[in-house]
């Protein structure tokens, strides 16, 4: 716990474990424009820093995680935990909903919690549930990083963009993850931080897997045409970028009015360079009431590979 008192004490004014509540501005004047369809140069191979990692070791992990500590952290967490869960068809939405004893958003924040060069956690979730949130999902629970509260947007967008704002300059990096993907392994986000930390040439880098299916391009209706499904991935979080250019890129684009589908194409968007970084197909988000089995199958996978 000495090395936790290095890495956090101090940090926006806040206890270590906890903040009850961090007020920020959230930024409400984003235009309307949305995310373009891109030309034929969407068709172009992406860039890949790992189309063979061994997704063994990336599921291979405990059920019940310890958190880690660095006295020099270098990478802050944004869980996204803003969305009102309309789909879910719940009360309270789904951040909330336990599965094996935790919150779908304790699962999630845990994984984060368990690496050692995050030194930060900011959950950005609705101003009136900050309290509830930190009780249910993080006061019950053994966290060792410094865990703080900013107010979620309108948007998707916003809510990063309220996140940012609460992660300071000692964090070279940032990782931007749905609060709803329970899923997600330490080791996944410590080879998505990798990717990004190796190279120079990269801005930032995002987790994906390859499309399976057949894709069609549609207009009212009307098939145009079959693309070529090998030069489509389907994105995912955590996103990992350099602090100072994804923080660059939501002020470029809130300036322009533009509000994208995701934080890699307001980085794209800019001229950064973003690597895919493929992971296990498992990395769920729960949407709906039917996404639920397979989260807890997910988990429950995780509870027997330890138990053997």
């Amino acid at each position: 716990m000495n090395d936790l008192a290095d890495k956090g004490a101090g940090h926006l004014g806040v206890d270590v474990h906890r903040a009850r509540h961090v007020g920020v501005d959230v930024h409400r004047s984003v235009g309307t424009s949305l995310d373009p369809v891109g030309g034929p140069s969407i068709l172009a191979q992406p860039e890949f820093i790992a189309n063979k990692e061994n997704m063994d070791m990336l599921e291979m992990e405990l059920l019940s995680l310890k958190g880690r500590v660095s006295s020099e952290p270098h990478t802050a967490a944004i869980i996204l935990a803003g969305g009102k869960g309309e789909r879910f068809n719940r009360q309270g939405g789904k951040q909330l909903l336990e599965i094996f004893g935790k919150p779908i958003l304790t699962w999630s924040a845990e994984a984060f919690d368990a690496v050692a060069d995050v030194g930060l956690i900011v959950v950005v979730c609705p101003p009136d549930r900050m309290q509830e949130y930190c009780v249910e999902a993080f006061d019950a629970f053994p966290f060792v990083t410094q865990v703080v509260f900013a107010p979620a947007g309108e948007i998707r967008q916003e809510s990063s963009l309220s996140g940012l704002n609460l992660v300071g300059e000692e964090f070279e990096f940032v990782a931007i993850h749905d609060g709803a993907r329970p899923l997600i392994t330490p080791a996944l986000i410590e080879h998505t931080i990798a990717a990004v930390r190796g190279s120079v040439d990269y801005d930032g880098a995002v987790v994906g897997f390859p499309a399976i299916d057949t894709l069609k391009i549609v207009s009212e209706n009307n098939i145009l045409g079959t693309p070529d499904r090998s030069a489509f991935w389907t994105a995912q979080t955590p996103q990992v970028f350099r602090t100072s250019v994804i923080k660059e890129a939501h002020r470029v684009a809130l300036t322009d009015g533009f509000v994208g589908t995701d934080d890699s194409c307001l980085v794209e968007r800019i001229g950064g360079k973003v690597a895919l970084v493929e992971g296990p197909r498992n990395n769920l988000k729960i949407t709906v009431p039917e996404d639920t089995p397979a989260i807890e199958a997910g988990l429950r996978k995780r509870q027997q590979e330890t138990e053997r």
